[in-house]
């Protein structure tokens, strides 16, 4: 797509002229730190205050004591022979070494390559190959995956190398596998013995290696969720994410006398950056329920440690509202935290205000390649815009819609949303072709979201350019038909998607979760959107499912939908290049 520039907004939140195209603040500057800069920052002003706990580890540690952690386990990878700008892989699910290698590799410019859990082979290989990693943390297994088995049959050779002398054919920038937990595999190091290689480090050594980083410098690579079944990995700086995270928490009014609870994923934006580091920008403590969500164990973390922050997407805060339990648990200790990381139905964001506690509950908006967030609401946004929009322009960046042609769009006028500023990615790691495709020549990012932005600056994300159904001449958009359909007593979730059509060119298809003791019907759904939603917009298809395909941090993967109904009704589907 071509741009055209136009006359820039005055830096604020709100439109000028009448065109969509808003700036953040910018009276406040930029942090200009590095994360291992940052976080000597926080421990001298928060030493003994409580830094991270670990509920399902039995952890707690201060700041000071974090630091040290943190201090000896950099010495020891960089006794291993890692260096700034190598690449350290981490397969692992939410564990107090996730955020110990985060800080760590950081203290010395490693960049960490951040891979799914949920990742198989294939995937694995994929992202180890394209970012050239040569080191590799794994846990030894989460949930039906064993890790450790699946990396002996991807690496045949490691049962016979010695660890650090990897050799892989298929790898051969991989020497070094560190399992997690107490148990020697062969060829592998373990990560206890990775720490006590750095015992006695020397502070002043490790000290001058962060000098020497830049805050420009790339520090993590993390590969997009795959709505659309294509990984991209997001090179992010330590300028991209330092103050994305202190932008994010300035929006909770986060300060060290807040206790963060994070159950969702380290290995995403959410989790590493808004969560984690977000709570070393204002010295608040990471709280961490378990290895990956459950919604009693969340609750239970929330009501011990009198958590005052809670994060989450959508889907999470359904299960914790819907589990026969919620009631016993005392959470009037929250007062905030974020729902993000998927479009926030408007009836669960009023029940987490009200039956939560968390009436300063965040909206935020993003995407992994602008490190994430762009929009957010703050702790004092009234009701009726943090129910219906995903709040206002963060400082220092800008946006705007922009029409097809390149324009930008007016007011109320639905487009492109475009991002540019200090939160765009470096690019995407070894693919200068496809990062060209999403960053144009004056630095904006085409997120491929559909948006509008109101006369206030408010943004309401519309749905995604390519989710547009088409039928038969008529433009639909699935998240007008999604919020209307969360309004029937019986819909728990609810995606919408297009299918093909011989007649229509495209027909509705809604998969839905019903609530917990409910039995709804096509027919009852059907008879409930009549007269209430245009004809046209009406589902076709509608089926009910006990899940709905989603990406770990619960972003809908349409595609799968999409894919299964072809196959379902036993479609033809012409392959496009």
């Amino acid at each position: 797509m071509t741009t055209t520039t136009q006359a820039g907004p005055r830096p604020g939140i709100t439109p000028a002229g009448g065109m969509a195209h808003v700036a953040g603040a910018t009276d406040t500057p930029l942090i200009e730190l590095t994360m291992p800069a940052l976080l000597a920052r926080t421990v001298a002003r928060c030493g003994d205050r409580d830094a991270a706990v670990f509920s399902a580890e039995g952890i707690r540690w201060t700041w000071a004591e974090f630091a040290a952690r943190v201090d000896r386990l950099a010495a020891g990878l960089g006794d291993l022979g890692l260096k700034k700008g190598d690449r350290l892989g981490i397969w692992a699910p939410n564990r107090s070494e996730w955020l110990l290698t985060q800080f760590a590799t950081a203290r010395i410019g490693v960049i960490l390559v951040n891979i799914n859990p949920a990742y198989r082979l294939h995937e694995l290989e994929y992202a180890l190959r394209k970012t050239g990693c040569k080191a590799l943390i794994l846990a030894e297994r989460f949930k039906s995956s064993d890790y450790v088995a699946m990396t002996n049959k991807l690496l045949p050779e490691l049962a016979q190398a010695r660890p650090g002398a990897l050799n892989a054919q298929r790898l051969p920038d991989l020497r070094h596998i560190i399992t997690l937990g107490q148990t020697a595999h062969p060829g592998c190091h373990r990560f206890a013995d990775i720490e006590a290689r750095g015992e006695g480090f020397d502070r002043a050594a490790l000290d001058a290696i962060s000098d020497r980083l830049d805050r420009h410098d790339a520090i993590n690579i993390q590969f997009t969720s795959g709505t659309t079944g294509s990984p991209k990995g997001a090179t992010l700086s330590h300028r991209n994410i330092v103050n994305n995270a202190n932008s994010t928490t300035d929006a909770l009014d986060l300060t060290e006398h807040d206790r963060l609870c994070i159950p969702v994923p380290f290995y995403h934006c959410f989790g590493m950056v808004m969560g984690t580091l977000g709570c070393v920008t204002k010295g608040a403590t990471i709280v961490v329920p378990g290895e990956g969500f459950d919604p009693a164990q969340t609750l239970a973390t929330v009501a011990a440690e009198r958590c005052t922050g809670l994060y989450g997407v959508p889907t999470m805060f359904v299960a914790m509202l819907e589990h026969p339990d919620f009631a016993r648990h005392d959470l009037s200790s929250l007062r905030t935290g974020t729902m993000a990381g998927a479009p926030c139905p408007i009836e669960i964001m009023k029940q987490v205000q009200n039956r939560m506690h968390m009436s300063e509950v965040t909206i935020a908006y993003g995407m992994t390649e602008t490190s994430p967030v762009s929009f957010q609401s703050v702790t004092d946004t009234p009701l009726e815009k943090r129910v219906s929009s995903v709040g206002r322009i963060r400082p220092h960046l800008q946006v705007r819609i922009a029409r097809e042609d390149g324009t930008t769009a007016a007011v109320g006028e639905q487009g492109q949303l475009l991002t540019s500023g200090y939160s765009v990615m470096k690019g995407y790691w070894g693919d200068e072709a496809r990062t060209r495709e999403v960053i144009d020549t004056e630095g904006w990012m085409h997120t491929g979201d559909l948006a509008t932005i109101d006369a206030e600056g408010y943004c309401n994300i519309t749905g995604r350019v390519k989710d547009m159904i088409v039928r038969g001449g008529e433009n639909i958009y699935p998240r007008e038909i999604e919020e209307f359909l969360y309004t029937h007593p019986d819909v728990s979730q609810v995606q919408v998607f297009g299918v093909p059509d011989h007649k229509y060119g495209e027909i509705i298809a809604a998969w839905i979760v019903a609530r917990p003791g409910t039995e709804p019907t096509e027919d009852a759904i059907r008879d409930f959107c009549r007269d209430r939603i245009a004809h046209f917009k009406v589902p076709a298809l509608i089926r009910f499912k006990p899940e709905l395909p989603m990406t770990v941090t619960g972003k809908p993967q349409k595609f799968i939908m999409r894919d299964a109904m072809i196959e379902e009704l036993g479609l033809v589907v012409e392959k496009t290049a």
